[in-house]
């Protein structure tokens, strides 16, 4: 009897996309970060802070990835920032197929830095691999410090986890250390910050380790 193992023929097909995403970005010099994160966590308003913060040393654009609408796209443009959007066709996140297709649409061969703002959810990301140069997570405060362990594999698939929000703890509970040591159990060689997309605080960690990272 002949079996196909449907779900890792898929996995295998993603893979390769991934690989080809990859080659290209590597061709164009182009760091990819694939920035993924609960809705509500603040991800665009994290995300035009950075791209603020960097405009004047990379050329930046972004891929919004959407199930539907346009809003975020929109946000960006009216940023003065290069972007496109892209819609799953229903799907909980992007894969490296519809990367690709965006990247070619998109045409990132003179971009330095590109962002691909993930649909939002903690699951569905997490499984995909885009061919991201980095894997980023956003955690917020008023999310909880108990996320890695309701959602294990997003923690263990980023190289870099910025809590959020942080100008809300004195609203909400969060244990910093409980949430540091939950995160290191699953994935050591994660970098953790800590900062707020309004105040500023714990900004220039998260950026001058992206500056490092993108000129390597």
């Amino acid at each position: 009897m002949k079996v196909i193992e449907v779900n890792a023929g898929i996995f295998e097909q993603n893979d390769r996309a991934a690989d080809e995403v990859r080659a290209i970005n590597r061709e164009a010099g182009t760091f990819m970060v694939n920035l993924m994160a609960s809705p509500g966590a603040g991800k665009t308003t994290l995300l035009l802070r950075t791209i603020a913060a960097l405009k004047d040393t990379f050329r930046i654009g972004v891929m919004e990835a959407d199930i539907d609408a346009t809003v975020d796209a929109e946000k960006m443009e009216a940023a003065g920032v290069r972007s496109i959007q892209v819609h799953t066709g229903g799907e909980c996140a992007m894969d490296a197929f519809m990367t690709l297709d965006a990247i070619r649409e998109f045409d990132t061969s003179d971009l330095d830095l590109l962002f691909l703002e993930n649909v939002g959810n903690l699951v569905c990301p997490a499984e995909q691999d885009t061919g991201a140069t980095a894997n980023v997570c956003i955690l917020s405060v008023p999310e909880g410090d108990d996320k890695p362990l309701k959602y294990p594999l997003m923690f263990q698939v980023c190289d870099v986890v910025l809590v959020s929000k942080i100008d809300t703890k004195s609203f909400f509970r969060f244990d910093d250390e409980a949430f540091v040591a939950r995160v290191r159990e699953r994935n050591p060689k994660a970098k953790i910050f800590f900062l707020s997309a309004k105040t500023g605080e714990g900004f220039d960690a998260w950026t001058d380790w992206l500056k490092k990272a993108a000129r390597k």
